[in-house]
């Protein structure tokens, strides 16, 4: 990709000519165009998203007429003068850009009180961020549990709050997004409270109807500066798949050798020639592996080098991932800015607008997912202007190999939308129970919180949590409203990992990774060290585990079953339909696989006794007739093979048309579904209530199952392979799966297929899933596969 040159502006004239000053001592002798403008909206009044590429300054677009406007305020004969908000997704965000800060406002003197006030903030600074901090940095877990319940020890820096940053919105989506949507205007509620109406200052990646995502977030108009002017290094761009192995998998597939190898190997070399690199994982467990396989190779080759060896290499390799403990990310943090390390394994919590200047070169293990998280990875190369390789290495995965064949699928498309959906009742319910807490709700809050608020009060009223009295809702109950919503959909408290011998805290892992990942048996990486989980009590959210040394990972296989709850749509597809709406998700982790690490070959099964765990939620379906089958030439013997198989490559080639991640979804296939009594084949959203994914692929469908048709007839294999229909996460162990037969399927699926779902119709009956949208049992358990954790 070609080098870019930039374009200079000059700041708006009203900035104050100290923080012009700082901005110049800081190296900074003009403004990229697309900063200038930003600014100059910012004290317009008028809230804005900047959406251009990493490393384009958007920081600073914000910044500028925020310290401004608190150099203004300080000048004030009274009070502690204006106060700005910012908001990070990740603590370590937060941390990097308090750095900043500091540096950018030290010439300005005491006019800049900067403070970062998250969970890991001492008790005894509390108090001095809420009396005395004009320029607080937070994250909307903080901001929902911790600022917004104790509003009124927050009364004077909410009445002088002039700007909220939101840093890497972007990333505010699915049911995480629809959350912090509603965190948001409970804060405008409070803010209002107070006497203030805070503009809104967004930094986002670059991505498709900036302005439009931001005002579903904030709830406001929100203009938008898209217009890159930044100059860009030259950046080399390589799609890289594993070779094949000697070795077979299930039903006798070729084996690619792993992307996680494959990327640790990438991350030796470029170490040993010095080549500063961040290898990018899905995983957290991943993310160890890598860090684990580099540092051993580094010491083989620096072992064999001798005494000219650099002996140091293999320290210089580091994991980075969230669940560790406040001291070690921020010493890792730090040795990554010094350059203590010069290669690191990291999970997302990394991508996120951290200053990484000076990186020469990304690896990416696995397509991260969504084009927008790609080239927020990639673009973390190259930040100092100078040119850049970015590898997007492959997984054996139906949509990683159909992109490295696929490349303009990568490079001619436009970034996703941002699909979020704040008026999702299991995230609106406990919102509106946190804002009645908060102050009483009245009838004047309710278009505030979106068009559902008026149907939900009175449901809320009838579980007792809300009580109407005179003209407002009041919350009932004696616990905080507050923890009633689980912003970041964990599902219930985080499970500690503890050490047995020394009772030492490892980290945490979510609840709703639990079973899958800290169950009996499991291999849990922490910091280079191998353990083995020992015990898991979930009734005490305790994993105890033991070092340990196994040759082999742990993948957890489950089950599913699934009822319709109500159908929304349908849509005629020849004599089959396509469906969406409301379905009951019944999961259970049933056993685990042991495998090899480098090669993925399974050495074993054990099984485990977990209990089953449910969810409503949202879901795209399809079904076929008989006389489609027939035309498909898909008899019973292969029916359940060829459904299976079309499920697995679905899922996986979803995340292409929604903002959506493999682990965000599910899927269920069955040759005869008690409530459609039909072949049908279900995707579900892994989220309670839906997050949006599901409802993207009804409205892409055509285009969904197109590309899934390509991805399976194109790949090279005879009878199925991981690059096509296998999933290293299937219940059933991949059985059965019948490659041909679902491409005949889909091709005469897609023969029908009208060019849009217009012709949507309500059904007659309320749902199929029995009166009332009541739930029948779905009679056995379905096929089902669920993306890597």
């Amino acid at each position: 990709m070609p080098p870019r040159e930039g374009r200079h502006a000059v700041w708006p004239d009203r900035i104050r000519a100290e923080v012009i000053a700082a901005v110049q001592s800081a190296g900074i002798e003009h403004p990229w165009a697309h900063q200038a403008l930003a600014a100059e909206h910012a004290l317009d009044g008028d809230s804005v998203v900047v959406s251009t590429g990493t490393a384009s300054g958007k920081s600073l677009a914000y910044l500028v007429p925020v310290l401004s406007t608190l150099l203004d305020g300080s000048e004030a004969p009274n009070g502690r003068g204006a106060t700005a908000l910012y908001l990070a997704p990740t603590k370590a965000l937060a941390a990097d850009q308090r750095r900043s800060v500091k540096e950018l406002s030290q010439p300005l003197g005491n006019a800049v009180r900067s403070a970062v006030y998250d969970g890991d903030t001492p008790v005894e600074e509390r108090e001095w961020v809420r009396q005395y901090a004009n320029y607080v940095l937070t994250n909307p877990d903080m901001l929902h549990r911790g600022i917004l319940p104790s509003h009124p020890r927050w009364s004077s820096f909410l009445r002088a709050l002039r700007y909220v940053v939101i840093d890497e919105c972007h990333t505010y989506r699915g049911v995480f997004g629809s959350h912090v949507a509603q965190v948001l205007r409970r804060l405008r509620r409070l803010c209002a409270r107070y006497g203030s109406s805070p503009v809104f200052l967004m930094a986002s990646a670059t991505a498709a109807e900036p302005s439009i995502a931001a005002s579903r977030l904030t709830g406001l108009p929100v203009l938008e500066v898209a217009d890159d002017a930044s100059p860009r290094g030259e950046l080399v761009f390589a799609l890289w798949e594993p070779p094949l192995t000697e070795l077979h998998g299930e039903k006798g597939a070729p084996v690619r050798r792993t992307a996680t190898a494959e990327t640790a190997d990438l991350l030796t070399d470029l170490t040993v020639q010095g080549v500063r690199s961040v290898a990018f994982v899905r995983s957290r467990r991943g993310a160890e592996l890598i860090s684990v396989i580099a540092q051993e190779r580094l010491a083989a080759v620096t072992s064999a080098a001798g005494a000219a060896g650099d002996r140091s290499l293999a320290r210089r390799v580091a994991a980075y991932r969230g669940g560790y403990l406040p001291e070690e990310r921020r010493a890792l943090e730090q040795a990554l800015h010094s350059g203590e390390l010069l290669g690191l394994a990291a999970t997302t919590a990394l991508e996120l607008g951290i200053d990484v200047s000076g990186l020469d070169a990304v690896v990416i293990a696995g397509y991260p997912g969504t084009r927008a998280s790609l080239w927020q990875q990639a673009g973390r190369a190259g930040r100092s202007g100078q040119g850049a390789l970015a590898i997007l290495v492959a997984r054996d995965d139906p949509l990683d190999t159909f992109l490295v064949h696929h490349p303009e699928a990568l490079f001619d498309q436009p970034v996703e939308s941002t699909v979020l959906d704040p008026d999702n009742p299991y995230v609106l319910a406990p919102h509106l129970c946190a804002a009645a807490a908060e102050l009483p709700l009245t009838d004047e809050d309710l278009p505030l919180f979106g068009p559902a608020t008026a149907g939900l009060l009175p449901q809320l009223e009838a579980a007792k949590l809300l009580r109407r009295r005179t003209k407002a809702w009041h919350w009932t109950r004696r616990e905080r409203a507050a923890d009633l919503a689980d912003i970041r959909g964990g599902g219930g408290s985080p499970v500690q990992i503890v050490e047995t011998g020394s009772g030492r805290l490892l980290g945490t892992v979510d609840a709703a990774a639990a079973h899958a990942t800290v169950h009996e048996g499991a291999v849990h990486l922490h910091q280079g060290r191998t353990y083995l989980v020992k015990e898991l009590h979930l009734d005490d959210s305790v994993a105890l585990v033991e070092e340990a040394n196994p040759p082999y990972s742990t993948v957890a296989r489950d089950t599913t079953a699934i009822s319709v709850l109500e159908t929304d749509v349908e849509v005629p597809w020849g004599d089959g339909r396509l469906c969406y709406g409301s379905v009951e998700v019944t999961n259970q982790v049933v056993s685990f696989l042991r495998r090899r690490v480098i090669t993925g070959e399974v050495l074993g099964e054990s099984k485990l006794d977990l209990p089953p765990r449910t969810l409503r939620t949202r879901a795209v379906w399809w079904t076929v007739t008989e006389d489609q089958l027939d035309a498909a030439r898909v008899n019973p013997e292969i029916l359940g093979g060829a459904l299976h198989a079309a499920e697995h490559a679905s899922i996986g080639m979803l995340p292409l048309f929604a903002t959506c991640d493999r682990w965000d979804i599910g899927g269920v296939s069955v040759p005869l579904h008690p409530d459609t009594l039909m072949p049908t084949v279900f995707v579900y959203d892994g989220h309670p209530g839906g997050a949006g994914f599901a409802e993207r692929a009804f409205h892409t469908a055509r285009e969904w199952l197109t590309a899934t048709h390509q991805a399976i007839a194109s790949c090279e294999c005879d009878a199925g392979c991981p690059s096509c229909i296998q999933s290293p996460k299937c219940g059933n162990g991949n059985e059965p799966l019948h490659k041909r037969g679902a491409v005949r399927l889909l091709t005469v699926l897609l023969k029908g297929a009208p060019e849009k779902p217009t012709e949507a119709e309500k059904p007659e009956e309320p749902g199929k899933g029995g009166e009332s949208g009541e739930s029948r049992a779905s009679g056995g358990v379905a096929r089902r596969t669920m993306a890597e954790d």
